[in-house]
């Protein structure tokens, strides 16, 4: 079973690095962008709270667990990003305020803060020390937050 997740890891990665050049062509209907760039976000978020919820001490702290989070993670936190083309931002479902289109570089910014930060954390969740985790989730959860206060409609 692990040998298939790291596999599927691994791939997932491997599509990542070639999305962003390819992401006109994957999106037939700009709706299409915005289900994966939520269904990105929402398994993202899920793993991510999980992390949250060992590194506050409101769930026991399971070292195996957390590793896992972090493959997910991982694996997904560059995928949203390719979601965000020109026309998406009209679609019917999304979260997106229109400060994503008219503030490119602040939104992209923004992106590049995150992915710093998962750097961080992606080892730190799996380095099996709770205070590791604790260090890094802050920040990471802070970086998060600043984007979804300018971009993301509550």
């Amino acid at each position: 079973m692990k040998k298939k997740f790291v596999s599927l890891a691994l791939a997932a990665c491997a599509v990542t690095l070639a999305l962003p050049a390819a992401a006109q062509s994957i999106f037939s209907k700009p709706d299409d962008a915005i289900k994966y760039r939520q269904a990105a976000f929402f398994v993202m978020a899920k793993h991510f709270a999980h992390l949250g919820a060992m590194a506050d001490n409101k769930i026991p702290y399971d070292a195996k667990a957390a590793a896992t989070d972090a493959d997910v993670i991982a694996a997904v936190y560059k995928l949203p990003h390719t979601g965000f083309l020109p026309g998406t931002e009209k679609g019917a479902n999304t979260e997106a305020k229109p400060e994503v289109w008219r503030q490119q570089a602040k939104f992209n910014d923004g992106f590049d803060k995150m992915y710093a930060q998962m750097d961080k954390l992606i080892p730190a969740a799996k380095s099996g020390n709770q205070a590791d985790l604790k260090a890094a989730f802050g920040p990471t959860g802070r970086t998060c937050k600043g984007c979804h206060d300018d971009f993301r409609k509550e």
